[in-house]
């Protein structure tokens, strides 16, 4: 996709919805996602909003296109290792799901140290309860995928990292579950990092969320996207590393350090991202689409107004 298609989408991506416009419906609304119940089942839809240290800052042209496609084809890999809660493609953006009993902790494996893992480490603190030995370096790879969760904030307020041992102390989690969503966390990122090798990257890390439908435990959210993950290129790891330079990257952490370089860590007010930026970081999603999946994306600009009756169509 040119740059000028995507500069021409910066007048039409689409926020989501007003929750004045919705007010007869079931409607929650989160940083990127907005979801709506109809029964047994929810309508989400990812929007093209763009969240970065739990804020929601701006809209990025084909974000939630990208992202939809991303999940829809992981789903689709992964649901021999694990089912998820996808029941029906409704557009380019939205799906619909099956409604479940979400696990209140998001799953975060990584695969080395970098990011928040990173600066706690430097600060001398543990890793969701993992005490690292000394002397590791910034992105030096574990010797063994490291299992991080964390509690699910409100809209707002920043996730927490939390310990295994602490979630089952405080019973969050039933300890047979939480052993079968470790397991489980454990293969889909070895699948996941096994074909992102496939196409030259390696997954740095990632996020999982899990839920139970009819007792059963099933993936939900979203998989292997740049905004729940971390790609580097698998070509320039070693020589980056040895030197201490940055990783070549494809993921949401572009953003993140702009906002870093400017002085913005989630308190306060952020600063105002310029259109250069966010069609740098549509550029990143739409490269990260065709690394991962093999596939050209093919965005279509539409009007913010098609995109909400093509969804508001289904709820009425």
């Amino acid at each position: 996709m040119t740059r000028t298609k995507l500069e021409e989408a910066l007048e039409t991506t689409f926020p989501g919805f007003d929750r004045v416009d919705v007010s007869d419906l079931k409607f929650s609304s989160g940083k990127v996602r907005d979801i709506f119940d109809v029964g047994e089942e929810l309508l989400i839809v990812t929007t093209d909003r763009i969240s970065a240290f739990d804020r929601i800052l701006t809209t990025v042209p084909f974000k939630g296109d990208v992202l939809n496609g991303m999940s829809n084809y992981w789903f689709e890999k992964t649901a021999e290792i694990v089912p998820n809660h996808i029941r029906k493609r409704l557009t380019r953006r939205s799906v619909v799901v099956a409604k479940c009993e979400v696990i209140p902790i998001e799953v975060v494996i990584r695969g080395y140290l970098t990011g928040s893992a990173w600066r706690d480490y430097s600060d001398g603190r543990s890793v969701s309860g993992h005490e690292l030995p000394k002397g590791l370096r910034f992105n030096e790879r574990f010797e063994a995928p490291l299992f991080t969760p964390s509690t699910k904030a409100e809209l707002g307020e920043h996730d927490e990292p939390i310990s295994t041992e602490e979630i089952l102390r405080r019973k969050l989690v039933d300890p047979d579950l939480w052993r079968q969503i470790e397991e489980t966390a454990f293969r889909l990122f070895e699948y996941g990092s096994e074909r992102a090798a496939d196409r030259g990257l390696i997954l740095v890390d990632t996020k999982y969320e899990f839920g139970l439908l009819d007792g059963s435990l099933v993936l939900v959210d979203e998989i292997h996207t740049p905004d729940s993950s971390r790609y580097w290129y698998r070509d320039t790891y070693d020589e980056l590393f040895d030197t201490g330079a940055k990783q070549r990257k494809i993921d949401k952490e572009y953003l993140r350090q702009w906002l870093m370089d400017k002085g913005f860590m989630g308190h306060g007010e952020p600063p105002v991202i310029p259109d250069e930026i966010r069609v740098n970081v549509a550029e990143r999603y739409i490269r990260s689409y065709e690394l991962i999946t093999g596939d050209q994306f093919e965005g279509k600009i539409t009007t913010v107004e098609a995109e909400h009756n093509a969804i508001l169509s289904y709820l009425t």
